[in-house]
């Protein structure tokens, strides 16, 4: 048995060919002037950025502790405006109904959004399923007070086109606006007809993106209808779904227009909303240091769901 001498073997290693090194492509800051340059084009946005966001944001966060009126000096208040806001049977009314807004909305706004985006992304021709689109997605493009007062008199006991229309099949005038249940389900049908369509978009475009192969080889499976979405559109559409949810859950927590046009929080307390606790705190009773606490709950409140929905994604969310 012979082996290879170690001159030859350096001379063999010097004779493969060399790869060719990739070029550097991370752009380089050849000079000062450059520097400046991008300084002064970033300045407008970090400028507006801080002053416009992140100061406000810090302003509330410090005001939480402090009893104000907007006229007199801020007086260090400690966790009083917590306490304050724990002890308001008031308050805990409106956290609560946030909430139990948010469950119904947010799961009749999904479940809708989901279904109209498969019948959407079914057999039709182009321009029809175009006109769906654009129909669906419309009513976010208008202004939530407006859409309110609209709704509003649509919704009327005495001369709404509801009630109008409930008489021709005999049904008597029903008290939408003036009952608590009635109220609650008029907010909840005018928040969910406005805000479905962002949804609706994002579950289309992830329905779009599942590979029809994989229709095709369920179909030969034996998984139609039902079997189909269940197999495969639910598990390829779930990231979809969790931004739809997280964005849903957040503007529902949110919720301020609809209520407060609709029935100004009534009757009683059986619409009023978080962040009506807020608008009155702050602009009808003058106390911004309530207000702001009430602000710094309701955000805690949103970032523990959001946190929630990703840490339960990594059961539920299937990425390819």
């Amino acid at each position: 048995m012979t082996t290879t001498p170690a001159p030859d073997r350096e001379a063999a290693r010097s004779a493969r060919p060399t790869t060719p090194s990739t070029p550097t492509t991370t752009p380089r800051i050849r000079s000062r002037s450059e520097r400046w340059v991008i300084i002064l084009l970033l300045a407008p946005t970090l400028i507006g950025m801080g002053v416009f966001t992140l100061l406000p944001i810090v302003g509330s966060l410090a005001l939480a502790f402090f009893h104000w009126d907007l006229l007199s000096t801020p007086q260090f208040a400690g966790v009083d405006n917590f306490i304050a806001l724990g002890a308001d049977a008031t308050v805990r009314t409106a956290f609560l109904n946030t909430i139990v807004f948010v469950l119904i909305a947010v799961t009749l706004q999904l479940s809708l959004a989901m279904f109209l985006a498969v019948m959407v992304q079914s057999r039709m021709p182009d321009w029809l399923r175009l006109f769906f689109r654009s129909t669906f997605f419309f009513p976010l493009v208008l202004s939530a007070a407006g859409v309110s007062i609209f709704m509003s008199y649509l919704f009327n006991e005495q001369f709404g086109v509801v009630n109008w229309m409930l008489g021709l099949v005999g049904i008597p005038n029903v008290p939408w606006l003036t009952t608590p249940t009635g109220a609650a389900a008029v907010v909840i049908f005018v928040f969910v007809w406005q805000n479905f369509g962002f949804s609706f978009l994002i579950l289309l475009g992830g329905i779009a993106s599942i590979p029809k192969e994989l229709y095709e080889a369920a179909e030969i499976d034996g998984a139609r209808g039902w079997g189909a979405f269940k197999n495969v559109t639910f598990p390829l559409v779930s990231p979809s779904l969790l931004v739809a949810s997280v964005t849903a859950m957040i503007m529902a927590l949110q919720v301020f227009d609809q209520p407060y046009v609709l029935t100004r929080g009534g009757p009683g307390d059986s619409t009023r909303s978080a962040v009506m606790v807020v608008f009155e705190a702050a602009f009808q009773r003058l106390e911004f240091g309530l207000a702001s606490a009430a602000g710094l709950v309701l955000m805690l409140i949103i970032m523990l769901i959001t946190w929630a929905q990703f840490r339960l994604s990594r059961r539920f969310v299937f990425y390819q």
